[in-house]
C-alpha cells in the first residue's frame, strides 16, 4: 500500500501490479463510513475478486470528528443526537427528501478528487467503479450522478436514500449502469426499508442493480464480499 494527496484528500492505494496501485488496470474507488478511519476499508481489497491488475484506492474523509478512540473522520457531521433519540422511540427515520447539510461541500472535494485522479493515474471512467459503505455510499452515489463521467459501476453497502429532489431528476441519465447494493435486514442505523426504497428508484431509473439483502446489522459480511467480487468481475474490464 502507498500513500498519496489527490485533489487535497489523502488517499490509500493498493492493488496493480505491485500490491502499491501500478500498473493501468481498472479502478476501484471506496469511500469509508461516519466515524470510521481513512483505512477502515483498505483490507477489502485482500478478499474481493477482481481483474488481476485492479488498483483500489481509498480516500479519507477531510473532517476528524471527537468519538472518544482513534482516529474518526466523516464526509459530513451528522446529528447523532437526533438519530439516537429516533432509535430511542422505535421511529424508522426518513432521510429521503434531506439534503444533508455538508453534502454539497463533500461532493466538491469529491469532484476535485475525482479530477485529479483522472488526470494523474490517466485511467478512463469507463474503467472505475465509483462506491462505499454507509455515509461513503451516499456520497460516492452523489458524486456519480453529478459527473458527466462515464463511470463502469456504482457499489452501495449499507447506503440509504437522500437528497432526493437532487438526485431523482439525475437517476434516468445512469440508465443501465451497472449498480451492486446491499443492505442488512436489521441494520439499526439505516433502516432496512428505506434501503429498499433506494433501490426502488434505481429500478426505476432502469439501472442494472444487483440487489443483495442479508440477515444482519450495519456490515459488510464475507458473503456479500464474495458477490460483489463477483460484480466486479463481471463489470471491469
Amino acid at each position: 500500500m502507498r500513500m498519496d494527496k489527490l485533489g487535497g484528500l489523502t488517499v490509500r492505494i493498493t492493488g496493480g501490479t505491485d500490491g502499491k496501485g501500478g500498473g493501468n488496470g481498472p479502478l476501484v474507488v471506496l469511500l469509508h463510513g461516519f466515524g470510521a478511519p481513512g483505512d477502515d476499508l483498505v483490507a477489502l481489497s485482500e478478499y474481493l475478486d477482481a481483474p488481476a491488475g485492479t488498483r483500489f484506492l481509498f480516500p479519507e474523509a477531510p473532517i476528524s470528528i471527537p468519538m472518544g478512540f482513534g482516529d474518526s473522520r466523516a464526509w459530513w457531521m451528522i446529528d447523532m443526537a437526533r438519530i439516537q433519540a429516533d432509535r430511542a422511540a422505535g421511529k424508522s427515520r426518513d432521510m429521503s427528501n434531506e439534503i444533508p447539510r455538508g453534502l454539497p461541500e463533500a461532493r466538491e472535494r469529491m469532484k476535485s478528487f475525482l479530477d485529479e485522479l483522472h488526470r494523474k493515474v490517466g485511467v478512463d471512467p469507463k474503467h472505475t467503479i465509483l462506491g462505499g459503505f454507509s455515509q461513503g455510499a451516499m456520497l460516492s452515489c452523489d458524486a456519480l450522478l453529478h459527473s458527466a463521467q462515464p463511470y463502469v459501476g456504482l457499489i452501495q453497502l449499507s447506503g440509504t436514500l437522500v437528497a432526493k429532489p437532487e438526485w431523482g431528476p439525475l437517476l434516468a441519465k445512469r440508465k443501465g449502469l451497472p449498480l451492486f447494493q446491499s443492505h442488512g435486514t436489521q441494520d439499526p442505523i439505516l433502516p432496512y426499508a428505506m434501503a429498499e426504497r433506494l433501490r426502488d428508484e434505481f429500478l426505476q431509473a432502469g439501472m442494472n442493480v444487483d440487489w443483495q439483502p442479508f440477515r444482519g446489522g450495519h456490515e459488510i459480511p464475507e458473503p456479500v464480499l464474495r458477490k460483489l467480487g463477483s460484480f466486479m468481475l463481471k463489470v471491469l474490464r
